[in-house]
């Protein structure tokens, strides 16, 4: 129990799981979110949902596709976390 007490005291200390998520939109989070290196328009990011589901995806910001359009996350908060990643990021779309 003093050990508990010691890693909630030390910030450097606390374990990675403690970290706050990126990006939410209700059970579904975005994190890990990098623009392209080749088209600027595309942002490849991390989802994940409350049930420990993750994968990896593209989304084109010029219209929204993404990219896989099927997986094991719910794509209609997938979509608006990716709409919303491509606002904070100043993309259109």
């Amino acid at each position: 129990m003093l050990l508990a007490l010691v890693l909630q005291l030390l910030p450097g200390l606390a374990p990675l799981a403690m970290a706050a998520p990126g990006l939410c939109v209700g059970p579904v989070c975005g994190d890990e979110i990098h623009r392209s290196a080749k088209h600027h328009w595309q942002l490849r990011l991390r989802v994940g949902d409350q049930r420990g589901q993750h994968e990896r995806l593209v989304v084109d910001c010029r219209n929204g596709v993404l990219s896989p359009l099927a997986g094991p996350v719910e794509r209609g908060y997938v979509a608006a976390v990716a709409r919303r990643a491509c606002r904070l990021a100043g993309e259109p779309g």
